[in-house]
């Protein structure tokens, strides 16, 4: 006995198409959150480490010297963390995105147009996003250790 066909109600494919639609723009607006973020700590940082070259020719005590260069190595680290996230990804290896479809002739983009590549440009952006706030969180983190160095050998130097 055969089953009786199932039909996807209207209603379904325009729910799925706003969810594609509307997760679309939601991971393009984390990975614009992240750029903006970053782009603040980075100013931050700059801003931190070019006050601590001020004090490059300073005579301290060894330990305010020791914390202070830890400080300073860990607001580099946040630095380039920083820099990666805001760092543009060319690779452009999947199907649904700007690199790839630099790469072909109008044909091949009417091609590869044809389909829905929702789904897939979700994923991609997915993975950029997540390696964004994870490059972000961990700056932050080192900006934060940074910070508590530097508050330790601020205290060493006035003793």
């Amino acid at each position: 006995m055969a089953l009786p066909a199932v039909t996807t109600p209207s209603y379904s494919r325009a729910h799925t198409d706003h969810n594609l639609d509307a997760a679309c723009a939601a991971v393009g607006s984390e990975i614009a959150r992240t750029d903006g973020k970053s782009s603040l700590l980075l100013a931050f940082t700059g801003a931190v480490l070019a006050g601590l070259t001020s004090l490059a020719d300073q005579q301290l005590p060894a330990v305010a010297r020791a914390f202070g260069a830890a400080g300073v190595l860990a607001l580099m680290a946040a630095s380039v963390l920083l820099l990666l996230v805001v760092r543009p990804r060319l690779g452009g290896g999947d199907r649904a995105s700007f690199p790839y479809w630099a790469r072909l002739d109008e044909d091949g983009i009417r091609a590869c147009m044809d389909g829905d590549t929702r789904a897939a440009r979700i994923q991609v952006l997915s993975v950029i996003a997540l390696r964004k706030f994870t490059h972000l969180r961990h700056a932050v983190d080192l900006i934060l250790t940074a910070l508590a160095l530097l508050l330790v050998a601020a205290t060493g130097a006035l003793v």
